[in-house]
């Protein structure tokens, strides 16, 4: 679990960050989000210990940092953006020695590096000298050093920078799976079409506060609070029932009686509609239109993306 209570960082004259409250629970993946000299890196700098905060308050797995900072370093896994490596070490060297020097016993280091390298994706770089791997399979090596002591919180700092669509798949796959064990991670990242693919809450900084914090699903909601909207085409005109509804006013009526959906709009063919439901209720929504004579052409739940989100709140900010 990881906990930061009214952080502030200063550089001379200059606040890097300002009065900063983030709580990450364990299972949960929280993304950091915010343009360069948002504070995202100087937060976790202040949380490795690498930057003296001005005041405030952090805890890593119950662990005070400013109490104990040595327990902390046992129990964190902390990824920078650009990591420093040894160009002229193997890449199972280069694990070697940082197992090594995580006190790993001999006999367990081979099969726990060859795990590593196998989770992202480097068991044929095993035997390839460093120098000789791009950033992107550098960043990949550098989160299996990350996690050979098996942390309980891990740190990210744009940890998908410079690689390919399979590094960052398989990426994901190890932050899921940590989090599914019950690990806390806090991850920064300018991609944020990825971030909302796996992040389960997120946090938008601007020039060093924390403008929006919660789970995706509540910072992504509509104006009107509905957590979703439905995009919804169908044939219109056609007589549908006994009592010569047409399509449209059967659609009406049976968004009337929804206690989920507000009033739709129109947008060339399609009906859009504010919806406060999840992948269930839209698929009984969707039974009930077609029970009542609709002819669907085409049914989709949406909720705005990350990026919508994090440009709505940056203009706000800018103005």
């Amino acid at each position: 679990m990881i906990s930061i209570r009214d952080l502030r960082v200063d550089y001379d004259q200059f606040c890097a960050v300002r009065d900063l409250s983030i709580e990450v629970k364990d299972g949960e993946v929280y993304g950091l989000i915010g343009p360069n000299g948002a504070g995202k890196t100087s937060t976790m700098r202040a949380m490795v210990g690498l930057l003296a905060p001005t005041y405030g308050e952090i805890q890593i797995a119950g662990i005070d940092l400013r109490e104990n900072p040595q327990a902390v370093g046992q129990v964190l896994g902390f990824m920078p953006d650009f990591p420093p490596v040894y160009e002229d070490l193997l890449v199972w060297e280069f694990l070697d020695l940082f197992a090594s020097s995580y006190f790993i016993p001999k006999p367990r280091r081979f099969p726990e590096i060859e795990r590593r390298l196998h989770e992202i994706g480097l068991t044929e770089k095993r035997n390839a000298f460093i120098g000789e791997l791009s950033r992107g399979m550098r960043q990949r090596l550098m989160l299996a050093k990350t996690l050979l002591p098996e942390p309980k919180v891990l740190l990210l700092d744009e940890p998908a920078s410079g690689m390919d669509p399979h590094g960052r798949a398989q990426m994901k796959q190890v932050i899921r799976e940590f989090a599914a064990a019950g690990g806390s991670v806090l991850i920064s990242s300018h991609i944020l079409s990825e971030m909302d693919e796996f992040c389960t809450s997120v946090g938008i900084m601007e020039r060093g506060e924390l403008v929006v914090s919660g789970a995706v699903d509540e910072i992504s909601s509509s104006p009107d609070g509905s957590t979703a909207t439905l995009e919804i085409e169908f044939l219109h005109g056609e007589l549908k029932n006994e009592k010569g509804q047409t399509g449209e006013e059967i659609f009406r009526k049976v968004l009337a009686h929804s206690d989920l959906t507000g009033d739709p709009t129109r947008k060339g063919k399609k009906h859009i509609v504010a919806f406060d439901g999840g992948e269930e209720e839209a698929a009984a929504l969707l039974k009930q239109l077609i029970r009542n004579g609709v002819v669907v052409c085409s049914f989709i739940r949406k909720r705005e993306s990350l990026e919508d989100v994090f440009l709505h709140v940056g203009a706000k900010e800018l103005s």
